[in-house]
């Protein structure tokens, strides 16, 4: 039987499942390869942050599935899910992810519309005759 760890990770409306398996690294986020859905270098960099602490992805596949929020709201959302999969497997990480704010969930959202106002904060144009 394969060993699988299944964390979940969370920022703005962005979910990410993270399965991590032991294995070569193969990486497969909604049925895509890393770089097809993740062009940019920087997200990519983002996301294997916390196993670039432990030396490579190598020694894990990882099948993601990620919905809502944008691109980089799901970037960070894997990262969030990554870092809680591999605190899991070996709870000894906890203190250098929590420092690195690896383990931090971003709580911010996009906050409601209020009636009687044009947003959230923003008011109706106002005309004084």
């Amino acid at each position: 039987m394969v060993e699988e760890t299944v964390t979940t990770g969370r920022r703005k409306t962005a979910v990410a499942s993270v399965r991590l398996r032991s294995g070569n690294g193969q990486v497969d986020i909604n049925g895509r390869s890393l770089e097809q859905y993740f062009p940019l270098e920087i997200q990519r960099k983002a996301i294997f942050a916390p196993l670039e602490k432990l030396g490579g992805h190598s020694r894990y596949n990882m099948i993601i599935r990620v919905k809502g929020g944008g691109i980089e709201a799901q970037a960070i959302a894997i990262r969030l899910g990554l870092a809680r999969a591999l605190v899991e497997n070996d709870e000894n990480l906890r203190h250098d992810f929590k420092s690195h704010g690896y383990l931090t969930r971003d709580p911010r959202k996009k906050e409601r519309k209020k009636y009687g106002r044009a947003g959230a904060r923003k008011r109706f144009q106002f005309s004084k005759r």
